[in-house]
């Protein structure tokens, strides 16, 4: 329910700050006091184009806030959480727009910041508005098939699982059907080079491996003399580490001759284990860097063809394994021949099956709920002084390339202003008055099985009077029991039914023009009904009769 509405610098709205509440809520006035404007503010706070026109004169921008109270569950939330923006339990929600005189313009909600984009999705959720001229609301066939299934409460949702389905299965049969012919024509590449890979046989890591081994055994190539020379100076009987046994022993049987020769033997041993370790730790390395050239020519023939192979496919010597196991794979799909194939041609039609079965009840229930709907907006017709019109919710099989999530039909309201009249589109029909009462009738038929928490009426009674415009008025008034109603009228039946009154007038310093809206209490009431009834001049007749339709609201 929209609660406030504040606007600031919006053609000759200098500053205006309006509470609203529930029920049914008239907007009056003269012609040309300046109605639009109001509905061009809201418009603006609710995503409508932003047009530097609607900045006052003199002023650097124009601004609008709107603040709404929502029940917990309203679907805003979930529009909301989609797009990162907060909302918390129990606090208003709240848009503001400003546009600049130069044409920039910025949205906000709950204070931050938006696309306008967004701002008009979230505008769409929270008021409709409703007018001859309206091309987006109940005149928009692109919005009649929601309509009704809002109405007939259809639950299109296995309708839509089964499209996703189907879509995923045709999408999966298309991309086999692709694969297959690309790979036929690749038939001999592939069997090339499966064989090529599979006489390899790569294998994950092996590339690092024989690189390692390689650079060691060049290591060892280049180090042999020196291994061999070092190895030379330590074997033998005339090496270093025999002599240095050959000096331990002697020394032994010296070393209990003075405590320093002790100590020397002790070093000599030392040595001698020392030089020992050596000579392992030298014959380890001497077989760690052995030097076979012939090992080294396969190791480095191997890993050059790995190397050639992988430049040549494009992927790195690690992922020749998985080729391999990828190119097999393909080529056994071709080899298969269209047994797989066959499977999802099978799995897309069973799918299909499935949509067209789902799509054909949601059109049964569809059907049912337009003979409904028709029935409720003909109940309408009579007491709007439509008598001779007649309203049908024209449903149509679509052809199958428009066919969708929502099902195949395509949703059309469609009337008949006179007997024997063929029946158009809702949105073509020539009397505006006419058109006004059809969109009441329609609005109160669709309310019945629940509306907008906020509509707007914007001289829905144009062109009628009487006891046409009362019964506009209890319509209106029989809305608002559901929904809170905003009306711009020059109806003085319809005005006697609001809940709330406002004038809208334009007043004058010399200056400076601008238009002003301010609540009306009972006897102001009475007295702008009396106005609109009467004209410029009021009369006690015309006070007299606005107070009884007063009464009778």
């Amino acid at each position: 329910m929209l609660t406030s509405l504040a606007i600031r610098d919006v053609v000759l709205i200098e500053a205006l700050d309006l509470e609203f509440g529930a029920g049914l809520g008239a907007l009056t006035g003269e012609t040309g006091a300046g109605k639009s404007i109001l509905l061009d503010a809201l418009g603006l706070a609710l995503g409508a184009r932003a047009d530097s026109g609607l900045v006052r004169n003199g002023a650097t921008q124009a601004a609008v806030t709107a603040s709404f109270d929502l029940p917990a569950d309203h679907g805003i939330a979930a529009l909301l959480d989609e797009n990162g923006l907060m909302m918390e339990p129990g606090e208003p929600l709240v848009i503001r727009r400003t546009v600049k005189a130069d044409g920039g313009s910025r949205a906000f909600v709950n204070d931050q910041a938006v696309s306008a984009a967004l701002l008009r999705e979230v505008g769409a959720q929270l008021v409709e508005i409703h007018g001859q001229h309206d091309d987006r609301g109940l005149l928009n066939a692109k919005g009649h098939r929601a309509l009704l299934d809002s109405f007939g409460r259809i639950d299109g949702a296995p309708a839509a699982r089964a499209w996703k389905a189907w879509r995923a299965a045709q999408d999966a049969l298309d991309t086999a059907r692709a694969d297959l012919d690309t790979a036929e024509r690749d038939r001999e590449w592939l069997k090339h080079n499966v064989k090529e890979l599979n006489d390899l046989a790569p294998e994950a890591g092996e590339e690092e491996q024989l690189a390692e081994a390689r650079a060691t055994m060049q290591k060892g190539a280049r180090l042999t003399e020196d291994l061999a020379a070092v190895d030379g100076e330590l074997q033998g009987s005339d090496g270093a580490l025999a002599r240095l046994r050959q000096a331990a022993r002697r020394l032994d049987r010296l070393a209990g001759d003075h405590p320093l020769l002790a100590e020397a033997l002790a070093a000599l041993d030392r040595a001698v284990i020392e030089a020992g370790e050596a000579e392992e730790k030298l014959a380890g390395a001497g077989e760690a860097l052995s030097f076979d050239p012939a090992r080294l020519e396969a190791m480095e023939t191997r890993l050059f063809e790995l190397r050639a192979l992988a430049r040549k496919h494009r992927v790195q010597p690690d992922d020749l394994a998985a080729l391999a196991e990828e190119l097999s794979e393909r080529l056994a799909r071709i080899e298969a021949g269209g047994e797989g194939l066959a499977a999802l041609e099978a799995a897309a039609g069973e799918a299909r099956l499935g949509y067209e079965t789902a799509a054909a009840a949601l059109s049964v229930a569809r059907q049912l709920a337009a003979v409904r709907l028709d029935g409720a907006v003909a109940g309408e017709l009579a007491p709007l002084k439509l008598d001779a019109a007649r309203f049908r919710t024209a449903v149509e099989a679509m052809a199958e390339g428009q066919w969708g999530p929502g099902g195949q039909d395509r949703v059309e309201f469609e009337i008949s202003t006179n007997s024997g009249a063929p029946f158009a589109p809702l949105a073509k029909i020539a009397s505006g008055g006419e058109l006004s009462r059809f969109i009441l009738a329609l609005k109160v038929a669709l309310a019945e099985e629940g509306g907008a928490a906020t509509m707007i009426f914007d001289e829905i009674d144009r062109g009628v009077g009487g006891a046409v415009a009362s019964a506009i008025g209890e319509r209106l008034a029989r809305l608002s029991r559901r929904a809170q109603l905003l009306v711009v009228t020059h109806s003085p039946q319809v005005a006697a039914r609001a809940d709330r009154h406002w004038l809208i007038a334009k007043s004058h310093d010399g200056l400076v023009t601008r238009t002003g809206v301010r609540p009306l209490d009972e006897a102001e009431r009475r007295e702008e009904i009396a106005r609109m009834l009467s004209g410029a001049e009021v009369t006690d007749e015309a006070r007299a009769q606005a107070g009884r339709l007063l009464a009778a609201a």
